[in-house]
């Protein structure tokens, strides 16, 4: 395995020496595109020596284990060591989506359920607001459109990190939120107490570091101005502020009423259109390389029932990873790590998985 790894060591020294080079540090996409590749190829180096170092620790115990019984006692939990070690290094070099060390724009949209729909994508939007303060993390409501009841019908969130590692990277978390969420609880308009079940949509696109990045043709663009409206539809705003963007080759549409400026709303438009067309760029690599990237696929397939959220028991349970615990209460504040971390582990046990059957 460390045999393997001379490759990853001279890119890492060539990516050293162009970071070096102010001229890159001109072009803020390239370098934080070489930055996340350093980082990630600086983590699997420092898990090999760390191999190499324990490799060497027991090599040199065993041959005083010969002489003092001492360093004889010390050689089984060196071996276990070397042992957690190796496979953490292993992991490592599982191949990273690439996509991992990106900012993310998430979608939470009210579904079946009506008014307890909406007032659950609040509850979502709420729980990814502290988990992303939990991280260190930036998060910003880019738009949302609120129900009668104090409830989301729909809501799009910048969230954003500054870390350079991608294993670090909000994609790297969050991707595995897309899909179906389903709640179990008695709603704030049930008279009788009976349980209802209702769920919420989330959409999860990796973000476009540069506008650069993705082409898009001001003439595929249809781009409507109207007046905003709050709950229930009155009027909010006595400007033509609010901005509708379809993009007609794919049909991609993208409103924002959040501001009070047509500008900023059309910024934060172009900033979700972007993300979505990257998506779409990307499921249709996915399509052709199936194989190659299957466990994301599963992980990330929008219309899975991903998770369940049942009140009365406490209870949240992950219905792709088996994960389950009964402290609703605290994942609805944030507390989101360990089943954010039960998705990690199994797509990297599929990822394993795949490699081994290469």
């Amino acid at each position: 395995m460390l045999d393997s790894l001379q490759g990853l060591r001279s890119e890492h020294a060539e990516l050293q020496k162009q970071l070096s080079d102010a001229s890159v540090h001109a072009n803020p996409a390239l370098a934080k595109k070489l930055n996340r590749r350093y980082a990630e190829l600086s983590a699997i180096l420092n898990a090999e020596a760390n191999v190499i170092g324990l490799q060497d620790d027991i090599a040199a115990a065993s041959e005083l284990a010969k002489e003092d019984e001492a360093f004889a006692a010390e050689l089984p939990g060196m071996q276990e060591r070397l042992k957690e070690a190796q496979e953490k290094l292993r992991r490592l070099l599982i191949p990273r989506d690439p996509d991992d060390g990106r900012d993310v724009i998430m979608e939470i949209k009210a579904g079946e359920g009506g008014a307890e729909s909406a007032l659950f994508a609040a509850d979502l939007l709420r729980m990814y607001m502290h988990y992303a303060t939990s991280k260190g993390w930036k998060a910003e409501v880019l738009d949302r459109t609120e129900s009668d009841l104090g409830g989301i019908k729909d809501v799009q969130v910048a969230i954003k990190s500054s870390a350079t590692d991608p294993a670090d990277g909000v994609w790297a978390h969050l991707k595995y939120e897309g899909g179906v969420h389903r709640v179990q609880r008695v709603p704030v308009t049930e008279t009788q107490g009976r349980i209802h079940t209702s769920a919420a949509g989330v959409l999860v696109f990796p973000e476009v570091d540069e506008p650069e990045e993705v082409d898009i043709n001001q003439n595929d663009l249809r781009i409507d101005v109207f007046r905003s409206s709050g709950p229930g539809g009155q009027s909010v705003n006595t400007t033509d502020s609010a901005v509708r963007i379809t993009h007609l080759p794919t049909g991609i549409v993208v409103s924002m009423q959040n501001e009070k400026s047509q500008l900023q709303n059309r910024e934060a438009a172009m900033r979700v259109l972007r993300a979505r067309l990257l998506a779409a760029q990307q499921e249709a690599i996915e399509a052709e390389q199936s194989a190659a990237r299957k466990s994301q696929i599963r992980t990330v397939d929008r219309s899975e029932r991903i998770r369940t959220y049942n009140f009365p028991e406490n209870r949240i349970a992950d219905h792709r990873t088996g994960y389950k615990a009964y402290n609703l209460d605290q994942v609805m504040d944030g507390a989101l790590e360990p089943i954010v971390q039960s998705a990690i582990k199994m797509d990297e046990e599929a990822r394993l998985a795949a490699l081994a059957g290469e």
